[in-house]
């Protein structure tokens, strides 16, 4: 798989953490929680980052697998 532009990262990152920001009780939101404090939120630390080839967490890949069929690229 090819990796995840940066800016798109970013930007789902975001939505994904904004989204699962009030579900106390969903496992993303304490991955989103876990990522964001224990990196500092210093972005080449973060999930979006650190998988091989710049993939992502499973939560991002799943979101931006489901981008990509939006624009109908996949």
């Amino acid at each position: 798989m090819n990796p995840i532009p940066d800016e798109i990262a970013r930007t789902l990152c975001q939505q994904i953490r904004h989204e699962n920001h009030h579900k106390w009780f969903s496992f993303a939101r304490w991955q989103c929680w876990g990522c964001e404090t224990f990196t500092q939120g210093v972005l080449r630390q973060m999930c979006l980052n650190s998988a091989p080839g710049n993939r992502g967490c499973n939560v991002l890949n799943d979101r931006y697998t489901e981008f990509l069929r939006e624009i109908r690229i996949l």
